[in-house]
């Protein structure tokens, strides 16, 4: 059988671009050699932490370790009315054992979450469970405590017995599960998350706003400046990155204070009658979160302006254009993949704010990030912090992909 000449160009290709890949395959292999304690720290340092948060968000082991056996029997309660003494007595078991392990504040603590008091009730439960030798155990649980009567009680215990949770997620966009498993909203003295939510955003967008406000003209000076000056300025717009962000936000504490400079220049011009409330307010966090983003919005717009040839506008003065037409319509458009990256960056930067509003904001000026520190350091609610840091890692996520879809990926200059 004969082979066309068609044919055996596309084979002798097929040869060729294998050849090609064996006698490669060394230089990929150390490439690769070289690339690897760099994947490697990604790996520990990037993605094993998010997908920790993500499991922490949802894990639920707190019932399934201390009350096994409860949960066990609760697999034939009708879940409408109070279980019986065989559930009752698993009850006492566990709790029992739980009170010798000192394992029962773990299961309290987290049915509290759900119903308040629980704690209390399930660590008397267990020093009452301790003491008993006998039953009927139903009839003493009641008498101790009438909560125990209430079905809604045993069924978080049973819902809890679950290993992954979506509570601390549905708590974190102040949603819970309803009797029915429906899912509905809180009631409204308790919705605080998604509040907390708009403030962050809120806040970010003021802080990206006047970044850029303030940052595009110090750019464009930098690229039309002498070099000496523009070197000078340069240095003043990197000095900041130099410096701790704690000591930079303690430095707008001294300022912003009641008796600080601001108010002594303000008071000595006779601009205020009197000392004006900067500390502590929302003016006082965005003007210091404005003056720490300030270098990550300057350097991608003063990277695309370096780029764009001065040439253009004299050129566009020359066909007629007056110079606001010819920046607007020339020189402005041709900025703006410095202008989105350099937004972008001090806007997710923003959201993640945690050192800035605890020292110079007041309470109504704490971000998500002030609230995960209070979950993870004070209450230790560990899983409503991960839930907290996963809404935040999403919505990081959805602003990164709109901006990415609204400008695109190769249009990014980071600098």
């Amino acid at each position: 059988m004969s082979v066309t000449p068609a044919k055996s160009i596309d084979m002798e290709r097929v040869r060729t671009f294998v050849a090609v890949r064996r006698a490669a395959k060394p230089a990929r292999r150390k490439a690769f050699a070289l690339a690897l304690p760099l994947v490697a720290f990604l790996v520990i340092a990037f993605v094993a932490p998010i997908l920790s948060l993500l499991i922490t968000a949802v894990d639920n082991p707190e019932a399934r370790t201390v009350l096994p056996n409860t949960l066990v029997a609760l697999e034939s309660w009708d879940g409408t009315s109070t279980p019986d003494e065989a559930v009752f007595a698993a009850l006492a078991g566990d709790l029992k054992q739980a009170n010798a392990n000192r394992t029962a504040a773990l299961v309290g603590k987290r049915l509290n979450y759900e119903i308040s008091g629980m704690r209390s009730k399930v660590l008397g439960a267990a020093r009452m469970a301790a003491k008993l030798k006998t039953g009927p155990y139903r009839e003493k649980f009641l008498a101790a405590d009438d909560a125990w009567a209430n079905p809604e009680v045993w069924s978080v215990i049973q819902r809890n017995g679950a290993g992954l949770t979506s509570y601390y997620l549905l708590t974190a966009v102040d949603l819970k599960q309803a009797p029915s498993g429906g899912l509905e909203k809180v009631a409204p003295d308790q919705a605080i998350f998604l509040p907390i939510l708009g403030r962050t955003l809120l806040v970010a967008g003021m802080v990206t706003a006047f970044t850029l406000l303030l940052g595009y003209p110090v750019a464009y000076v930098l690229t039309i400046a002498p070099k000496a000056i523009a070197g000078i300025m340069m240095l003043m717009v990197l000095l900041p990155l130099w410096t701790s962000l704690l000591v930079r936000t303690t430095a707008w504490v001294v300022l912003l204070q009641s008796d600080g400079v601001i108010n002594s220049i303000l008071l000595t011009l006779h601009l205020t009658a009197e000392k004006v409330q900067l500390i502590f307010t929302r003016v006082g966090t965005v003007t210091a979160m404005t003056h720490i983003q300030l270098p990550f919005t300057i350097l991608p717009i003063y990277s695309v302006m370096r780029s764009i040839q001065p040439t253009q506008l004299r050129a566009a003065r020359s066909l007629g254009a007056g110079p606001t037409s010819a920046f607007w319509r020339i020189y402005a458009p041709q900025t703006m993949p410095g202008v989105v990256a350099g937004c972008l960056m001090t806007f997710i930067l923003s959201l993640g704010y945690y050192i800035t509003p605890a020292l110079v904001g007041g309470p109504q000026d704490q971000m998500v990030s002030n609230f995960i520190s209070t979950y993870i350091n004070r209450d230790l609610n560990w899983g409503l912090a991960a839930a907290l840091g996963v809404v935040l890692l999403v919505v990081t996520l959805a602003i990164y992909g709109l901006f990415l879809r609204l400008v695109g990926a190769d249009k990014l200059k980071l600098g």
